[in-house]
């Protein structure tokens, strides 16, 4: 068999995809990838039919074929061979067992190896421990703060160490059902201690040589410590630390404004703290769209969340239990004060251990491990996924790689990993959500772009719920009216960015949206709504009409 990728001029959905592929398979071709997004096409070629039977197949399917190239065939990992192992992982995170798992069904022996605790970043120390107390955050809150009159609900004072322990149960319990039950389930080894290559073929561990066909390394990130002066030498908090607290800090600032400083900042506001966030640059989320930023700054002032944006950090300094933060601020020098400071400045990859130059992988200005469209790194037999490639910090996407891994290195198919379409997510409250473009990358992308903006006063949902501070924000190539990106500040934004997902991800348009029936009353009915504003006046519709 020979590969190829074929350029395809005219391909503008997924069921152009399918025509594609179709024509394809007449002829007798093999493992048939079509992409209307990037405008081609894989595909395998037995010996025997030349590259222009297809070429002239595409035609026949009224697309036009383009440039043509040949493109490396992986072999299949043969598994009988002298190597230790298959595959061996570096990393028990969500990439690891994603690999794994898919690596066994494959026939592959694997060997996971892992220095900490079993499971990673999210079930440990990241999503699931956050995230449930976000939520028991965010009850608190409502008892203190509820819109409706006629109820008289309060909050006592929070024992938060009693909440630790019930987050811990529940840490220990998916811990258990979503990794170490599934290590005996699948059949793979896990070895542990700490992993550093000796050569392209060899890890050593506590002494032991292991070798294998191919790699993955997937090791994760952990917070990065900013330089700032005296900070080092005081008590601060990191995301992992400040889980562990047993007491609600009186006064908690927060050094850092990206997902994890607003979510663990606003947790410990609903909780009790009085928080005061520090961000160097002058506008929140500067990444995201001005009308996210402005409208998420003004929910977390409106909640009572102290916000310094601008801010140079001068030097931090202890006395007693008292973390001072030296600051200037519009010229201004401020110190900010607190019983408790976290440190939430982002996140770096964890590859100082692992001796990866005797193995020829390269890394980036971060340390970050490098890699290709198909995972593989600059060793071909080594592969890396997850966070230590400082790519998207979503579980979802580690997962989805590590998967791909195992394609690649072991089944040998040569998929490339599409991050083209990821839905985002930040656990405030209210959520902030996005997928697919902002409007200055869809400009910068060359589209002419409209863009549909609707306050979140006009969607019924939160009317009723009497929590109107939010947006909804469609980017829309202004020549096809395709939705490019879709952006989102609102309680359940988590929940509706999924349909926005499909929308961008398979090429939709606003007349699809507005063309859908949307449920009333549900915040997802923002969608349509948004939509249906971009040439007219939803204020003066009546309920439900289109």
């Amino acid at each position: 068999m020979r590969k190829f990728k074929l350029e395809i001029q005219g391909m503008t959905c997924t069921g152009c995809e399918k025509h594609v592929i179709s024509s394809l398979e007449n002829i007798g071709a093999k493992n048939i990838e079509a992409s209307f997004r990037n405008g081609e096409v894989i595909f395998e070629l037995p010996l025997n039919i030349g590259v222009n039977s297809a070429k002239n197949a595409i035609k026949d399917a009224n697309y036009q074929p383009g440039e043509v190239e040949e493109v490396s065939l992986q072999e299949k990992v043969v598994l009988d061979n002298d190597s230790d192992y298959g595959l061996i992982i570096i990393g028990s995170g969500s990439a690891a067992f994603s690999a794994a798992i898919k690596a066994v069904e494959y026939g592959a022996k694997v060997g996971m190896i892992e220095r900490g605790i079993i499971g990673g970043t999210c079930v440990n120390i990241g999503c699931v421990p956050s995230k449930t107390l976000l939520r028991a955050g965010d009850i608190n809150q409502f008892a203190k703060t509820n819109p409706f009159t006629g109820l008289n609900t309060n909050a006592g004072e929070v024992e938060l160490a009693t909440l630790v322990e019930q987050k811990d149960e529940l840490v220990n319990k998916l811990r258990k059902q979503k990794y170490l039950d599934l290590i005996d389930e699948y059949g793979f080894d896990l070895i542990k201690g700490e992993a550093k290559f000796i050569d392209e073929n060899t890890v050593e561990v506590n002494g032991k040589i292991l070798t294998a066909k191919r790699f993955l390394i997937a090791t994760g990130a952990s917070p990065s410590i900013p330089s700032i002066s005296g900070l080092k030498e005081i008590d601060y908090l990191t995301s992992t630390t400040i889980l562990e607290l047993k007491k609600v800090p009186k006064h908690l600032t927060v050094i850092g404004s990206g997902y994890i400083g607003l979510e663990l900042g606003q947790l410990f506001h609903n909780l009790g703290s009085e928080v005061t966030i520090l961000q160097r640059s002058e506008r929140l989320l500067k990444d995201y769209d001005p009308e996210i930023s402005e409208v998420v700054e003004k929910a977390l002032l409106e909640q009572g969340i102290n916000l310094e944006k601008g801010v140079t950090f001068e030097r931090v300094e202890q006395v007693e239990e008292i973390k001072k933060v030296h600051v200037t601020v519009n010229g201004k020098k401020k110190v900010v004060e607190s019983d408790q400071l976290l440190v939430a400045a982002g996140r770096k990859p964890n590859t100082d251990s692992l001796n990866l130059s005797a193995a020829g992988v390269e890394v980036g200005k971060r340390n970050e491990i490098l890699i290709n469209d198909y995972a593989r790194t600059s060793n071909e037999k080594i592969y890396a996924a997850g966070d230590v490639t400082l790519g998207p910090q979503f579980v979802y996407v580690a997962a989805y790689i590590g998967g791909i891994v195992a394609d690649n290195a072991i089944g040998g198919l040569n998929k490339k990993v599409d991050l083209s379409v990821v839905p985002g997510v930040t656990f405030t409250n209210p959520s902030i959500a996005t997928v697919g473009l902002t409007e200055e990358q869809a400009k910068e992308k060359g589209y002419d772009v409209k863009t549909s903006t609707l306050p979140l006063d006009a969607v019924p949902r939160a009317i009723v719920n009497r929590e109107t501070t939010g947006v909804f924000k469609l980017v829309i190539d202004a020549n096809t009216l395709k939705v490019l990106g879709a952006h989102i500040v609102a309680e359940n934004a988590e929940d509706v960015i999924y349909a926005a997902t499909l929308a961008v991800k398979f090429g939709l348009t606003v007349e699809d949206l507005k063309d859908c029936l949307a449920p009333y009353l549900t915040m997802a009915e923002g969608l349509k709504l948004v939509a249906l504003t971009l040439d007219k006046d939803v204020s003066k519709l009546s309920c439900c009409a289109g």
